[in-house]
């Protein structure tokens, strides 16, 4: 697979912002993705551009589509887009699961309230000067107007486990340590976790070190580099896991 976008991508606690510039490259290749899933809401906002999601038996092209988490599905896009991806264990995410998620799981986004984010995105990345901290600031500005209300946090012992397992990922990281911290048995940490979070422990601990593996790789470090500081055993092995949870190989996405 060769080049298919220019990505911008800033984050922060709980989220992620990418600005995609799919606008075709070479050849008359669609800007398409493999069949994937990934432990993330994503929201995929137009800026310009038009996309279009699949999930197994629904099929949604507009200005704004979510995906629930842990959703397999296709993304096609041709021109500018922003994806938003959240952590569904988050308060915002949580929010904009109940919000948007009732009763499918690849539902359309109301456009009304997000218009000034999503101009404001397009001319930040638009801007020969780059500004990440603005761009940091306009996509919590859009988080914030998905999720309009609260909702329930998870249980405190598995923020307790994932806060903790997030800071030991240049390192190891095991179920019997996540146990102590959680001050219960494994037996129960399991059920806990799966309930809470949709995911065993060691599933979500590899979304944890792709999610660390992206930051680096934004921060303009090479895929070896990034590999090794977010735990996985090489750069293949970051390849492998970026193109089963993302649909593409994070070789054909050029950081800009």
């Amino acid at each position: 697979m060769g080049l298919l976008a220019h990505t911008r991508i800033v984050s922060w606690e709980g989220a992620s912002l990418w600005v995609i510039d799919a606008t075709k490259v070479v050849g008359d290749e669609p800007r398409r993705t493999d069949f994937h899933a990934h432990h993330a809401i994503q929201v995929t906002l137009g800026l310009g551009g038009w996309f279009k999601l699949d999930t197994a038996d629904l099929s949604v092209r507009g200005e704004g589509v979510a995906v629930a988490a842990d959703t397999p599905h296709i993304y096609e896009a041709e021109g500018l887009v922003a994806m938003i991806f959240i952590e569904p264990e988050s308060r915002f995410g949580r929010a904009v699961a109940r919000d948007l998620f009732s009763e499918t799981k690849l539902a359309a986004v109301p456009r009304d309230r997000l218009e000034h984010w999503c101009a404001g995105i397009k001319d930040n990345y638009r801007d020969a000067k780059r500004d990440d901290e603005s761009l940091v600031a306009l996509g919590r500005g859009l988080l914030a107007s998905l999720a309009a209300g609260r909702a329930q946090e998870p249980d405190a012992r598995i923020r307790r486990v994932i806060a903790w397992a997030a800071d030991q990922l240049d390192g190891r990281v095991s179920l019997d340590d996540a146990i102590a911290v959680a001050g219960i048995s494994a037996s129960r940490l399991r059920h806990l976790f799966v309930e809470q979070t949709g995911l065993p422990f060691k599933t979500y601990l590899l979304w944890l070190r792709l999610t660390r593996a992206v930051e680096r790789i934004a921060a303009g470090v090479s895929l070896t580099e990034a590999a090794h500081d977010a735990g996985f055993s090489d750069s293949a092995h970051l390849s492998r896991t970026f193109r089963r949870m993302f649909g593409v190989a994070p070789a054909s996405l050029r950081m800009s």
